[in-house]
């Protein structure tokens, strides 16, 4: 289990190093909570009615961070790239735990992801939205948005692993932004049609969104008699706890398919070359 853990920090080390080096994805995990607060909040948000005639800012800036925690793209897309050019067949062949990789892009996501929180707090606080509730709340939001985030993540790298290269994985994205925007994102879900807003109330982003606009003090979108709407704190914990439950182990599963085959033959080889530790060979 140590071990596990240090490989895992050592492969958290690797992604968050390569991010350094990398300004076009630095600039689009930091430039995308700009974008959407002003494409949403400014251009759609004097189209669109919140209940109670309250400011569509104060309702849209907590659904977006339900937004950027699912969004699964960058690891499905970053899994989808390692496993194309050679990386993870390269990483199966070290002595390493089989859970340490996954492990690690899962926390550097969530590591850096946080810093895209904060900044979108800070447009949001720019452009009217406020936390009503106090910093106890509002760090509690933090910690569930980014929990929720950790376990999306696994969502997006079996995903990479099962599509096998980045083009695919690419243009898989498209199938992405319906998730969240069937939802309550962006919109209540009340005037959607019947069948169609008890899917929506029902969308684990749904409840997201709405234990963000809880726990922020920020108005709220009807609940339509849904539990998920009326519990949605606890209601996002069991999502995340699921979804971890869920592809955790199909992840681990998918990336140890050939842990037994091809890769005893490499891990041999790298023994008898005298490699140095497997946390050190992972930062390489």
């Amino acid at each position: 289990m140590i071990g596990a853990v240090t490989d895992g920090a050592a492969a958290a080390e690797r992604q968050l190093t390569r991010l350094r080096h990398d300004p076009g994805a630095i600039a689009l995990t930091l430039g995308a909570p700009v974008v959407l607060v002003i494409i949403f909040g400014y251009i759609f948000g004097s189209a669109i009615a919140v209940p109670g005639r309250a400011s569509y800012r104060e309702f849209l800036v907590p659904g977006l961070f339900a937004t950027t925690a699912a969004n699964i793209l960058p690891s499905m897309v970053a899994m989808a790239r390692d496993s194309s050019r050679g990386v993870v067949d390269r990483f199966r062949s070290l002595p390493v735990a089989r859970m340490a990789v996954p492990l690690g892009q899962a926390a550097a996501t969530t590591i850096y992801g946080l810093g895209s929180f904060v900044l979108m707090g800070i447009c949001g606080l720019a452009v009217g939205w406020r936390i009503e509730r106090g910093a106890a709340y509002a760090i509690g939001a933090l910690a569930l948005v980014a929990a929720f985030q950790f376990a999306a993540t696994w969502i997006g790298m079996y995903l990479g692993l099962v599509i096998g290269n980045e083009e695919g994985a690419g243009q898989a994205s498209i199938l992405v932004f319906p998730v969240t925007a069937l939802s309550n994102v962006f919109v209540p879900t009340s005037g959607m049609p019947a069948w169609l807003r008890t899917i929506a109330d029902w969308n684990p982003v749904s409840a997201l969104a709405a234990a963000m606009r809880d726990l922020f003090g920020n108005p709220t979108a009807p609940a339509n008699g849904a539990w998920p709407l009326l519990h949605p704190v606890l209601a996002s914990v069991c999502w995340l706890a699921l979804l971890l439950v869920i592809f955790v182990p199909l992840c681990a599963a998918r990336y140890a398919r050939a842990l037994w085959s091809t890769a005893s033959g490499r891990r041999r080889r790298v023994r008898s070359s005298g490699t140095d530790s497997p946390a050190r060979a992972i930062r390489s």
